[in-house]
């Protein structure tokens, strides 16, 4: 059976030859690998698993592991609610279900157009303007529900 190749860029491949021995390489490579595709394609998983010289269970068991590891390509605009618990406590859950339901996905769905997914995560380290949604590397916080239409909306007029 032949095993799906996926191209890693010049970059990457260097990334993963400089890191290749060093302790703790594991998650920089997969750092550097979500990077480049927005997510952990599974042939890239694979190709780690030949380069690396390790078993694909041991890459996945970290992938799986961390909430940051993605294994499904996210929407063109990823939006991220914050749900630690400055942010759950002042409205994090109501603004994930709002967002949901203006979208029409739940989960780590991506909308039929390829334009959002959502993420429910952690701390994005912004506990003074809780609640706290970002969509890519824009922050909006001390947020309702009736403000996540336009936020939406903003990025649907770009595409």
């Amino acid at each position: 059976m032949a095993v799906a190749q996926i191209e890693f860029s010049k970059e990457l491949e260097s990334f993963v030859r400089e890191w290749k021995d060093k302790p703790g390489n594991l998650i920089m490579i997969l750092h550097r690998v979500q990077q480049e595709f927005t997510f952990i394609p599974r042939e890239a998983a694979e190709r780690l698993a030949r380069d690396l010289e390790m078993p694909l269970a041991r890459i996945y068991g970290v992938i799986t592991f961390y909430h940051y590891f993605k294994t499904t390509k996210p929407g063109k605009h990823r939006i991220a609610i914050c749900m630690g618990t400055a942010c759950y406590l002042k409205g994090g859950q109501e603004l994930v279900d709002e967002t949901q339901r203006i979208l029409g996905i739940k989960g780590a769905e991506v909308t039929a157009n390829g334009l959002f997914s959502i993420d429910a995560v952690r701390c994005v380290g912004c506990c003074g303007l809780a609640p706290v949604l970002m969509v890519g590397d824009d922050v909006y916080g001390k947020l309702t529900t009736d403000q996540v239409a336009g936020i939406v909306a903003k990025y649907q007029a770009i595409g």
